[in-house]
């Protein structure tokens, strides 16, 4: 059954299910780049990781998340308690615990020098937060950028702070970055909302290349066929992240003109 969103579906944002749709979304690139790319270019998925004690990573879901050990106590038995004299029973606490982290993104690489050429990322949860996957992809964000190398940074997640660009105050739920070596500083924005089809964009090259088109609604919306995300959504429910109020209406009537609700 197809999304019954004509642009980002907000339901697959959940952290249960956005890291695989993400790793999903990452493969239907490649299998769409590499014919057209090949025999110059090489598409590959490289893989960033990083260990972090940041609670909020907990959330992220599988596969983005490897959790070390569990924990097997409840929130609210892991209140701050204050001791104002010693006793003889335990008092639960928190502590942190290590959750080795893997983000994939994709490289184009010229055949033969295997130079970079572009890098496509789809942000994660953990690349938007304040923490120790913000700082890693930041760096990460920074090196390409210093560079000559193209960045195609896809961020279809309404939570948590985007990442910065001069001179701008677009706002939106939504956006597409192409960021070519040649034009730095200047970098072509594709912003967009949650009514919007998200639009399609070209994967930039060498100069003088033909660059194949990214219809990433399409693909977007293969994943979610194909899986069987209608199986596991439910539609009765409101999306996470929560919508603003004008929003909730919006999708209401959407879900139930499509007998959803």
């Amino acid at each position: 059954m197809p999304s019954p969103f004509l642009g980002m579906n907000p339901y697959l944002e959940h952290p249960e299910l956005w890291a695989g749709v993400r790793h999903l979304l990452i493969s239907e690139i490649a299998k769409l780049l590499t014919p057209q790319l090949r025999p110059k270019y090489r598409v590959a998925v490289e893989v960033r990781m990083y260990e972090t004690t940041d609670d909020s990573s907990l959330l992220v879901g599988i596969p983005d998340v490897i959790v070390k050990s569990r924990q097997t106590a409840t929130d609210s038995t892991m209140t701050k308690v204050a001791v104002t004299a010693p006793t003889s029973e335990p008092v639960k606490v928190k502590v942190p615990i290590p959750v080795a982290i893997r983000e994939g993104y994709l490289e184009v690489r010229e055949v033969g020098t295997t130079d970079l050429v572009t890098t496509i990322e789809i942000l994660s949860p953990t690349n938007k937060r304040q923490g120790k996957g913000r700082q890693m992809y930041e760096e990460k964000r920074e090196q390409v950028l210093a560079s000559r190398s193209n960045l195609v940074e896809i961020d279809l997640l309404r939570k948590d702070n985007p990442m910065p660009m001069i001179g701008n105050n677009i706002q939106s739920h939504y956006r597409i970055l192409l960021c070519r070596g040649s034009s730095r500083p200047y970098a072509d924005l594709y912003a967009f909302n949650l009514p919007d089809i998200i639009p399609t964009f070209p994967l930039p090259l060498r100069t003088a290349d033909t660059e194949p088109m990214i219809d990433l609604q399409a693909l977007l919306n293969e994943v979610y066929d194909l899986y069987g995300y209608d199986l596991v959504v439910d539609y009765s429910q409101e999306p996470v992240p929560p919508l603003s109020e004008k929003d909730v209406i919006w999708a209401d009537e959407l879900l139930r003109e499509k007998g959803l609700r």
